[in-house]
């Protein structure tokens, strides 16, 4: 009997235990899904004449980098297929204990992201304005109702710990579709603004400290306190030590953070020591201007060394002409003369007139021509120069003769027709107060345009260009070119050019304010204002094409030596050739194609890459000359590809690229 009952009640544990325990669990369940299906019913009496739709999906990462699965599928499939969903498995607690499981289950870290989730949407309802979104279904619903149901299926999914569960690949498929369809969410400026990332912080915060620092030090409070005295002076050297040269964060090193947070903490010790911002503000506004102070005469220094350094030839370039010169007289006298002497004042051919002392920059016009010229037995360079650099010249083109093209090198002083009695620019050249205004250092600075002091303009080779007909009487047209220009294209379409009647054929520059009439000529005076637009556009010289026939039946050159006669006191323009210039071809200049010059490669950095590779002739105008130290570095290669560092006398005088 005894042994009877013991079996009847371990059958009764084993078999009937888990039955009742199973029914009680599918009560729960059943009880659960009931209340689902009372809230869809709930829901429904509310809106009976809008159907429910699915409320707009909202995608966000967690910790596990999963995507939160839409609220609406997941009452949607706990409600109609209970058989396969896990997930409603892994939430199997009954209803009644939801509140224990929340309380017992959820973390601060699933508190966190609900309270981020609610804040995105909740955020994204202030942001957004009152326009109507697009669903998918094509059913409207404006945007409040939108999100105040993605709040309330949010925060019961969060609630229900459903954020921890494994998402579906056809929820998030779907998700991720709906989320792709609707139009992208306009953001606020501010808040784009407020991600931008500075760039070299950490050093502008550095640089920062040290000009608060030096504020604190100069304060009397500071200068009471002997230790914060101390102190400041000692993070100020640490400091500067960590700063060093550096003008990136990537150049700083290891402990500069550590420098910047302890000199943080030393200035928050200031600050609260200074109990007088008056006298902050007054040092402030002492230093700002000492400062704008130092900002102009630095700027002053910067530019009158950049003249100097324009102006000062290169010891390379000063042993170049040497050596040549040196084996130029060494020649025997038929082996100074150049070949093809008979094309020299054949009007059929392509001439160019180029006025420079510089040995090298002369070479690189005729290389770069020669290299782009489709016929080069055509084109014919006569070159004049002066007496120091003549052999050197000379020497230059018999021991590198441009191919098939001609060369001729002149000496200015073979020019007898060129005197003070013929030429009033040769006179005022000559007079004792030009050399005075060149040569008298102290008065320099009376003068804010040092550009007009280089001696170039000493140089009667740079008023050359205004008595083309005098030095080649046979031609009918000439290009006239700098020496610090490079040619890139073939240029024989200018002869054949149609100049309509002018005498001069040049690219307008009038694109920059600077580039007119006024900036150049004085329009206080009454014979500039009158005769002249002050608004007009002005025009490069360094590469133009002259017609001498015109030019003689025009008789320019009287024009010139009238309004250089008029200008011997240097009250109607300064000094240069591009003033006279404008006034001597006013009305009589042909504006060429842009393409055809391109100039500011001798002083902006910002010239297009693609205006220098279309251009004909790039032009090196300013000071920063590409055969100086001071050139633009990324428009050096330009010029420097034409030359031969190899050659002989340039390895002799160490002219390297």
């Amino acid at each position: 009997m005894m042994v009877r009952n013991v079996v009847i009640g371990m059958l009764f544990v084993t078999v009937i235990a888990p039955i009742v325990l199973y029914t009680d669990r599918l009560g729960t369940f059943q009880s659960y899904s009931a209340s689902t299906n009372e809230f869809v019913e709930d829901v429904t009496t509310v809106e009976p004449s809008t159907k429910i739709k699915e409320p707009i999906g909202i995608v966000y990462s967690d910790n596990s980098n999963q995507s939160l699965p839409n609220s609406g599928d997941a009452v949607k499939e706990s409600s109609t297929d209970t058989s396969n969903s896990e997930q409603d498995w892994q939430l199997g607690d009954s209803m009644e204990h939801v509140s224990a499981r929340v309380l017992s289950t959820t973390n601060d870290e699933n508190n966190s992201r609900k309270e981020n989730a609610i804040r995105e949407v909740t955020d994204r309802d202030q942001e957004g304005d009152q326009e109507t979104l697009d669903i998918v279904d094509g059913e409207g619903e404006t945007k409040g109702e939108a999100i105040d149901a993605e709040v309330k299926e949010i925060q019961q999914k969060v609630d229900d710990g459903s954020g921890d569960t494994e998402v579906k690949p056809e929820q998030t498929t779907e998700t991720s579709s709906r989320v792709d369809k609707r139009e992208p969410r306009k953001t606020r400026p501010e808040k784009q603004n407020d991600r931008t990332v500075i760039p070299d912080a950490r050093v502008r915060h550095l640089k920062d400290q040290l000009v608060r620092a030096r504020v604190y030090l100069s304060l009397p409070a500071t200068r009471n306190n002997p230790h914060f005295t101390r102190e400041l002076r000692v993070r100020m050297k640490e400091v500067q030590r960590a700063l060093g040269d550096a003008s990136k964060d990537s150049e700083l090193p290891r402990n500069a953070y550590d420098r910047l947070k302890a000199m943080e903490q030393s200035l928050a010790k200031g600050k609260q020591i200074q109990d007088d911002c008056a006298a902050a503000v007054k040092k402030l506004r002492a230093m700002l201007h000492s400062t704008e102070e130092q900002l102009r005469v630095h700027k002053k220094q910067t530019l009158f060394l950049t003249q100097l350094t324009a102006k000062t030839l290169p010891k390379g370039l000063h042993c170049l002409p040497l050596r040549l010169t040196t084996e130029y007289y060494s020649l025997n006298y038929s082996e100074q003369h150049f070949p093809n002497e008979d094309k020299l004042e054949d009007p059929q051919l392509y001439h160019y007139a180029l006025f420079s002392d510089n040995v090298l920059a002369a070479a690189v016009v005729v290389n770069s021509t020669i290299t782009h010229a489709k016929d080069p037995s055509k084109h014919v360079f006569h070159i004049v120069t002066d007496r120091l650099n003549y052999a050197a010249m000379r020497m230059w083109f018999l021991v590198n003769p441009p191919g098939k093209a001609t060369v001729q090198v002149q000496n200015i002083e073979e020019f007898t027709w060129l005197n003070s009695s013929y030429s009033p620019v040769l006179k005022q050249l000559g007079s004792q107060s030009m050399i005075n205004y060149y040569f008298r250092t102290h008065r320099a600075s009376s003068d804010s345009n040092l550009k007009f002091r280089n001696p170039k303009y000493l140089s009667i080779l740079n008023h050359l260009r205004f008595y083309l007909p005098q030095i080649f009487p046979k031609l009918d047209k000439v290009l006239f070119v700098d020496d610090d220009i490079v040619v890139q294209k073939d240029l024989t379409a200018l002869w054949s050019l149609d100049l309509k009647g002018n005498v001069n054929g040049a690219v307008e520059t009038c694109g920059e304010s600077f580039h007119r009439f006024d900036r150049y000529l004085n329009f206080s005076n009454p014979l500039i204002s009158k005769n002249f637009d002050p608004r007009a556009c002005g025009w490069a010289y360094g590469m133009n094409i002259f017609d001498l026939k015109e030019w003689k039946r025009q008789q320019i050159t009287d024009v010139y030596h009238s309004w250089q006669k008029l200008n011997h006191d240097r009250q109607l323009w300064k000094l240069g050739t591009l003033p006279p210039g404008l006034i001597t071809f006013w009305k009589r200049t042909y504006p060429l194609d842009r393409s055809w010059h391109v100039l500011g490669l001798g002083y902006n950095p910002n010239v297009g890459q693609k205006d220098i590779e279309r251009a004909a002739v790039i032009h090196y105008n300013g000071n920063m000359k590409p055969w100086l130290e001071i050139g633009i570095p990324k428009y050096r290669n330009y010029w420097a590809k034409y030359v031969d560092y190899d050659q002989l006398y340039l390895r002799e005088c160490n002219l390297n690229p």
